[in-house]
């Protein structure tokens, strides 16, 4: 696969894809979303791990890492994780490194609960960009609530070490945040959840998408989401959150990095479906080598089964991109009939 284009200008890159979608994708991808392992070792109400063995337990081993990465040599941006969690994975410093090297901007979420002391420098040291707490909560009985396990305390206190133990040692890297899943259940949080990042030393939050197929799982349900559905108290709890940030010193912000209310709303109410550039512009792998359209995708549709795009054990990288597979993908997205995984994420998020 050739080299993939710069993102010194993100805006133009996308506009170009927007004006030249089609079956057959014209540049290689700018980002990889790598899941280097689909094991974890809480049991989160809305992660589909929780409820079914998508593919057997595993971590990405560094031959297919290297065979995947070396086939983009000038990747702009690497996601490292998935379904699983990440710093499980003993290679996951040696993995940051090698992307570091050729230049890429490198970020992957967390739970959390295996921020020790001692791995705190070499983190710093791996040159990672972004890591993102995923927490979801503002107190230990919803937290207990939400994860499965009793780590709120843990992660609380060994987050705000890292960050100040960055200050100490004047490391600028990697930017911590704290993430919050948009539901009824923790919403009402976020004004304290601002407040617990601020004591942390943790100055962005953002709001997190929830994202569930036809029979959601666990708390991932309709009737739990705040999409089309937000009433004045949570409207009431995302202004205080603002107020409390630009108080202490913390940026709110929803998933995209748009305005929680504006994230709410719908880009195309027909099909809103249509403004999804991600089938032209990034490629996820399972820890197996399985491609997915995207991370969002296992969320919405049960079963890989129905979304494969291609296996980067057995083709070469530019002949998944513009397979057979790949191209059906695509037009079905760009038509009425959009595949399932993004029918149901167009229609069935919260924030």
């Amino acid at each position: 696969m050739t080299a993939a284009p710069a993102l010194k200008d993100p805006r133009r890159y996308f506009e170009e894809i927007d004006a030249r979608r089609s079956a057959a994708a014209e540049t290689p991808p700018v980002c990889l979303y790598l899941e280097v392992t689909n094991r974890c070792n809480l049991l989160c109400e809305t992660c589909p791990r929780t409820f079914e063995t998508l593919e057997p337990p595993a971590d990405m081993s560094w031959e297919l890492f290297t065979r995947i990465v070396d086939q983009v040599p000038d990747v702009a941006r690497v996601v490292l994780h998935g379904v699983g969690e990440p710093m499980l994975v003993k290679a996951l410093p040696r993995m940051i490194r090698y992307l570091k090297d050729r230049g890429t901007y490198v970020l992957f979420n967390t739970n959390g609960t295996l921020m020790q002391p001692r791995r705190f420098q070499e983190l710093i040291d791996t040159g990672l960009d972004e890591l993102r707490v995923s927490l979801d909560a503002a107190d230990r009985e919803s937290y207990l609530k939400v994860r499965g396990k009793d780590f709120f305390d843990r992660i609380v206190r060994d987050v705000g070490k890292f960050v100040a133990y960055q200050r100490k040692v004047g490391a600028a890297t990697p930017k911590v945040s704290l993430w919050l899943t948009g539901l009824k259940e923790t919403i009402d949080q976020l004004p304290a959840f601002v407040r617990l990042a601020a004591e942390m030393g943790v100055a962005e939050v953002h709001l997190q998408r929830l994202v569930f197929d036809e029979g959601g799982y666990g708390m991932a349900r309709s009737d739990l989401s705040l999409f089309e559905s937000t009433r004045a108290e949570e409207l009431a709890a995302i202004a205080a959150a603002q107020a409390i940030g630009a108080e202490c010193g913390v940026t709110l912000d929803a998933s995209g990095a748009t305005e929680p209310g504006l994230s709410l709303k719908r880009q195309a109410e027909d099909q809103p479906w249509s403004t999804c550039r991600r089938p032209w512009s990034l490629m996820y792998f399972t820890a197996h080598g399985r491609a997915l359209p995207c991370c969002i995708a296992p969320f919405s549709v049960r079963g890989y089964s129905h979304y494969t795009l291609g296996d980067a054990t057995q083709a070469s990288l530019r002949e998944i991109w513009n397979g057979a597979a790949y191209r059906d993908f695509r037009t079905a997205l760009l038509s009425e009939a959009p595949p399932a995984p993004c029918r149901n994420c167009g229609l069935r998020w919260s924030l």
